[in-house]
C-alpha cells in the first residue's frame, strides 16, 4: 500500500498569480476562489459536496493537467465529442511522485458512453492492429452489457494495479450490492500500490478506511470525517427514522 511519500500524485496548487480573474467560472466557484493547495496523504482521496460545488470541475481539471482526455479513458485515448471542459487545468501545478504509476485511468460517468463508443469504433477500424482493445474490458463490448455491468468490467479487467485512477461519481449506475463490490475491488488495487482519487456522493464508497474525505462547499474546502458529511447525516437520518422523515417531506411538498 502506498504512503504519502509514495503516492503518484503527491499534491496541487492553484497557480493564483495567473488567474484571469476570480469573478468568472470556474474561478467563481467558492472551492476553487479560495483554494490554494491540497496535499494528498492517503492511497484513497475522496471529494464531496451538493451538486454544482466544484468537484467534478475540480477532478476534470486535475486530470487533464496529468495528461488524461477530458472525456475519460486511459492516457492513450485521443477521441473529443465535444469540448466542454473548463480551462482551470491550465492554472493547476501538479507534484508528481518519485514512483510513476504503470496504469492510469480518468473515468467520468458522464461521458462514460463516449469511452465505450470510441472503443467499439477503433476495434472495428480494418487497420486496427493486434487484439481489439475490447479484450482489456473483458472481452465483451461494453455497450453489449447494462450500464452498471460496464462499469463494472472496466474496474475489474482494465485497472491492473499501480496505477493512478481518477474517477467521477463511479456509483452513478451501480446497485448498493455493486458499490460495496466495488469496495473490495478498490482495496484489492490499492494492496497493489494503487492510488485513487473519486469525486462521488456515495457514503457507501466514503465509509473506505484508508482514505480522505475533502469536503467543497460555499466555505471551500476542508478535510472532514464520514460521520461528518451530509451524505451520512441525511441516509442515516432517512434509515433510522424514516416514517418521521417522510412525514416532515410529504408535509412541506402538500403544504406549499
Amino acid at each position: 500500500m502506498l504512503d504519502a511519500r509514495s503516492l503518484y500524485l503527491r499534491s496541487m496548487m492553484l497557480k493564483r498569480e495567473e488567474v484571469p480573474s476570480f469573478r468568472t467560472y470556474p474561478f467563481s466557484l467558492p472551492a476553487v476562489h479560495d483554494f490554494y493547495s491540497l496535499s494528498f496523504q492517503k492511497p484513497v482521496t475522496f471529494i464531496v459536496g451538493e451538486n454544482g460545488s466544484g468537484k467534478s470541475t475540480l477532478l476534470e481539471a486535475m486530470a487533464i493537467a496529468w495528461g488524461f482526455n477530458p472525456e475519460g479513458g486511459t492516457m492513450n485515448f485521443s477521441f473529443e465529442t465535444q469540448a466542454s471542459h473548463s480551462e482551470l487545468h491550465q492554472y493547476l501545478r501538479l507534484a508528481r511522485g518519485v514512483m510513476r504509476p504503470k496504469d492510469g485511468f480518468f473515468f467520468r460517468a458522464e461521458s462514460y458512453y463516449n469511452v465505450a463508443t470510441n472503443i467499439d469504433e477503433l476495434d472495428a477500424q480494418e487497420w486496427s492492429l493486434g487484439p481489439p482493445i475490447k479484450d482489456a474490458y473483458g472481452g465483451k463490448s461494453l455497450h453489449e452489457q447494462s450500464h452498471g455491468e460496464s462499469f463494472f468490467a472496466t474496474f475489474m479487467h482494465r485497472f491492473g494495479g499501480r496505477g493512478l485512477y481518477l474517477m467521477d461519481e463511479p456509483e452513478a449506475a451501480l446497485s448498493p450490492l455493486k458499490q460495496l463490490s466495488m469496495l473490495t475491488r478498490m482495496h484489492q488495487l490499492v494492496t497493489k500500490q494503487s492510488q485513487f482519487i473519486i469525486a462521488t456522493h456515495s457514503p457507501i464508497l466514503m465509509s473506505y478506511p484508508y482514505a480522505e474525505i475533502w469536503l467543497l462547499d460555499e466555505n471551500g474546502m476542508r478535510q472532514v470525517e464520514l460521520e461528518d458529511t451530509e451524505h451520512y447525516i441525511i441516509t442515516r437520518k432517512m434509515m433510522n427514522n424514516r416514517e418521521q422523515m417522510l412525514d416532515i417531506l410529504l408535509e412541506e411538498e402538500t403544504s406549499e
